[in-house]
């Protein structure tokens, strides 16, 4: 439901019936990453290869290289223009790695340890002043080491830019491929660089508005399988999953409460004008908050909780709005700029909004504005750039990318200055409705 532009136009998406059942599972579309911008003075380091065996499979310094890279604010010294392969600190030769033109210099080895696990040790080195900036350990059997590798990565991006690092996280959306009869949807869960996809459902039904639930214990998600639209919750760790919401009218949208109890639903009953509910999911209890004859929809939460952002079109034209979590509540509207904002999602601190914008061209693009000084951008330049969803450590945006009529849907990202961003493209069919995973202790 946060995926579709025209409001009216995603509303009739959800009245859209289904005629077949579920699907056997089928082959996941793999995610390629292209770079599409970055800074203009990345830094510049060198990721050296890990002293590792060939049989751990995953080449640690490579994730990491990718990593860093694809966050546009790295630039990486090519493996073949390296000095040396040293793997410990005491091996660097710093005025080597200063002559090939590099500020940082990563080392490390990945050793089997007990229990059949694996130690990956590494050391993040300024190569203009030959000290150590970071050094850290983490531990793991075979099938963790490219999540390793994405927390060596976080280490490093925190350590050099100051921002902590999310390339270990996760991320859900929904993929589709075929047509009429024929097409599928499933609802695929991946690490930030669209490796190690796990299936979380499969159908001939639509699926839509995939959400993490904070703990990252849970995703809920509105899918059709049962003729109508409904609202699920289901466990990522063993696929536990229960219908929470399927009554009459729009079910969808669903938002998950600062502490993961409550959701914060779509509902239309049988008045036709959707409006905003929370739902207590121990007790099922329902409570109206929005109660005006238009369309509000799109409800996401601020991260204390006393706050529910919308989309609302009462003013005439689709416009974020705010509202107290309590019926009763005050109603503030909070987007001016432009005839249409709408699906609006907080970054993680509550100080940024996102939300996707048209322009007098008629393009809709992702934009941020910021809550306390009511400054707006734009960050995007698609044609149909749609569903934001801040990453945990609020520093960039994963949105999906329609490029244009009849070319496939696919995911990117951009950072909140717009300096920076990176397209993940399927290998076959398309991918929508992004949403980012927190961060896992």
């Amino acid at each position: 439901m946060r995926s579709m532009p025209k409001l009216r136009n995603l509303l009739a998406t959800l009245v859209v019936l289904a005629t077949t059942c579920l699907a056997a599972p089928s082959a996941m579309a793999q995610l390629q990453i292209q770079i599409t911008s970055g800074v203009s003075n990345p830094v510049p380091i060198a990721i050296v290869p890990f002293a590792q065996a060939p049989a751990a499979g995953t080449d640690v310094a490579d994730v990491v290289q990718n990593d860093l890279v694809g966050s546009g604010r790295f630039t990486a010294l090519a493996r073949q223009r390296m000095p040396a392969r040293p793997t410990t600190a005491t091996d660097v030769k710093f005025a080597d790695w200063k002559a090939a033109g590099t500020d940082y210099v990563v080392v490390g080895q990945v050793t089997p340890i007990a229990g059949g696990q694996l130690a990956v040790d590494f050391n993040l080195l300024n190569a203009l002043t030959g000290q150590s900036i970071a050094r850290q350990r983490f531990v793991g059997t075979t099938t963790a080491l490219r999540n390793a590798a994405h927390r060596v990565s976080d280490v490093i991006y925190q350590a050099i830019t100051g921002i902590r690092g999310a390339f270990a996280t996760r991320i859900a959306y929904v993929a589709v491929a075929g047509e009429g009869a024929a097409q599928r949807s499933q609802l695929v869960i991946a690490d930030a660089d669209g490796y190690n996809q796990h299936l979380i459902l499969e159908s001939r039904f639509p699926i839509m508005s995939p959400a993490w639930s904070p703990d990252g214990q849970w995703i809920a998600y509105v899918s059709f399988e049962n003729h109508l639209s409904a609202v699920y919750v289901q466990r990522v760790l063993t696929g536990q999953r229960t219908q929470v919401s399927m009554r009459a009218g729009i079910n969808g949208a669903p938002s998950w409460s600062p502490d993961s109890r409550k959701l914060a639903l779509t509902l239309s009953g049988d008045s036709g004008h959707p409006q905003i509910y929370i739902l207590d999911l121990s007790s099922q209890h329902l409570t109206r908050i929005t109660d005006v004859p238009a369309i509000n929809t799109e409800a996401a939460w601020s991260p204390d909780g006393r706050y529910l952002y919308f989309t609302s079109d009462r003013a005439g034209e689709p416009q974020i709005y705010r509202i107290g979590a309590t019926p009763g509540s005050a109603t503030e509207r909070i987007t001016f700029t432009d005839e249409y904002n709408a699906g609006p999602h907080l970054s993680p601190d509550g100080k940024m909004l996102a939300m996707v914008t048209r322009d007098d061209g008629g393009n809709y693009r992702i934009a941020v504005q910021n809550l306390a000084t009511g400054d707006f951008k734009v960050l995007t330049h698609g044609r149909l750039d749609t569903s934001p969803s801040f990453a945990p450590n609020g520093a960039s945006i994963m949105y999906a990318v329609r490029p244009g009529q009849g070319e496939e849907g696919t995911l990117a990202t951009t950072s909140v200055d717009g300096l920076t961003g990176l397209s993940l493209k399927p290998t076959q069919g398309e991918v929508r409705d992004p949403a980012w995973g927190p961060f896992i202790q």
